[in-house]
This record gives C-alpha cells, structure tokens and sequence, in this order.
C-alpha cells in the first residue's frame, strides 16, 4: 500500500494477490469506492484512490500547529452486517501555510463513534445552511447542528449529554471552562435567549446558541459529548432548555423529567462520541 499525500487531497495505491481480484468492488477508503482499477501481467490487481480531503468521510482535527486527515482502508468481501477483514489507517498530517484567519474555517465536522455510527456537527447560517464562516458577532445566535445517521439502525435520538467552551481546540487538564450544556439540560437558556430549536428528526437536535465573551475574547472552542439512544426519555436521556421554566424539548407534557436540571442527574449512556 503506497500513499501520496498533497495538500489537498491524497493518493493511495493498493496492490492485491489474484485471488482478490473478483472483489474488485469491495475495496475502500472510507465510504469511497476506487477512483480507478487495473489488473497486472502478473494477475495482481491495483486499485487506486485519489480523493479531496473532504470526499469520503476523511475526519480532520488540529494538534498543536498541525493539520491532520485520517481515515482508513478496508476491504469488505461481504455487504453489511458481514464485517470488515482488513484495515488499514491512512493519515496525512499538514503544517498550514501561514495562519489561516479563522474567519474563513468552515464550521463542520464529522466524527466517527461507537458501533461505527457517523456524527455530523455544522455551524449553519442563517438559511440553515452550512456556514462558510466560523466568525461570530458578539450576541448574535449560533445554530449548531449535530446529527447521526440512521442507515439500518432502528430509529435513534441524539441527544447532547455536556458542551462546555474552551479556548483551546482540545481540552487539557487547568483549562478554563464555560458549561453550556449538563446533564442533558441546557444552562445557557438559564443565563439568556438561547434554546434547543425543534426537532426536524429524531437523530438531529440544533441548539440555538447566543455568542458570549469567554476569557480574554479571542477564538472559543465548543466541546460537546454526543449520546444515541433507542430507548424512551428518562431523567438521564432527554434535552431539556428553559422557556417559562424547564421544558422538555420533545414533549413539554413530561418536563418533570427536567427537575433534576437545577441539581444533578445521575449520568448513564449507551453509545456517543465528543465532538
């Protein structure tokens, strides 16, 4: 396996015995299918991926000055739910050129969690769309999107467990924190306008945040632990804002659950990822 990292994008090639040859569509990196195939002199087969950084699911996290996109090669002989029999990860690590003004990062991600479900976070504008700015005017709303896809699991609810802001893009023991959200309640509509916006679908929640100065003022970071859960809402799984008083955001009817937002409820999950 040869992989070529550019500076947007990457190449790999993937030499395979004969016998693998049939399986010619079975080869991928992440969701992408090979970008070509050739079969050699020899019986071998080649097959060759060459892909944007933002095609096929790559996740791309900062360390320190470094840029880094990651995603792996599998080969799946079998449909799902057969399993994967190989893997092997691809990482291009990059040292951006220069700073990038953070006006023009993008506010989206995507994360892969437990039992293989994929998370999607967005900053959206205005229009719920993707913004292409991650620049915010002090107290004016930010809608943060995260969902999970479905595929072939039963009908999911995502949850948000805890969002706390940082200045840092990872969290580090002394940080100083700012909670936004806790115990799956969200205490930042305690403090001022913001709230969970309603449900388009059960495995997307958007939580309509109003941009607050944190430290010094310069470039906040929201960490958020994502939960999904298949079961009925209970004190510990639920998503709770503040309207009159603590609401439940899927059905105000049973807001008792919310009770315990001004205390603490006892945390227990299923399956999640942080984001």
């Amino acid at each position: 396996i040869k992989v070529v990292c550019a500076k947007d994008s990457v190449r790999v090639t993937w030499r395979v015995a004969p016998q693998f040859v049939p399986y010619a569509a079975r080869f991928f990196l992440g969701s992408c299918m090979p970008s070509s195939w050739k079969v050699l002199p020899t019986g071998e087969g080649e097959a060759h991926f060459n892909y944007k950084f933002y095609d096929c699911k790559f996740t791309k996290r900062l360390k320190g000055k470094r840029i880094i996109y990651q995603n792996e090669l599998s080969f799946r002989p079998h449909a799902k739910p057969k399993p994967v029999v190989f893997k092997y990860p691809v990482q291009c690590v990059q040292k951006p050129e220069g700073r990038i003004p953070h006006f023009l990062n993008p506010g989206s991600g995507v994360s892969e969690g437990r039992s293989r479900l994929v998370f999607h976070v967005a900053l959206l504008n205005q229009l719920t769309g993707v913004s292409k700015t991650n620049a915010i005017p002090l107290g004016s709303f930010i809608p943060i999107w995260a969902a999970v896809e479905q595929k072939s699991h039963q009908p999911l609810v995502l949850l948000m467990d805890e969002c706390v802001a940082a200045s840092t893009p990872e969290l580090e023991p002394g940080n100083q924190l700012y909670p936004i959200v806790g115990n799956h309640c969200l205490l930042e509509s305690k403090r001022g306008s913001s709230l969970f916006l309603p449900r388009y679908h059960s495995s997307a929640i958007i939580l309509y945040l109003q941009s607050f100065k944190f430290g010094m003022g310069g470039e906040v970071y929201i960490h958020c632990n994502l939960i999904v859960w298949d079961g009925d809402y209970d004190k510990r799984r639920k998503a709770c804002h503040v309207k009159d008083g603590w609401e439940l955001l899927d059905d105000p009817a049973r807001s008792s659950l919310c009770n315990c937002c001004d205390n603490s409820c006892s945390p227990r999950t299923k399956r999640a990822t942080s984001w």
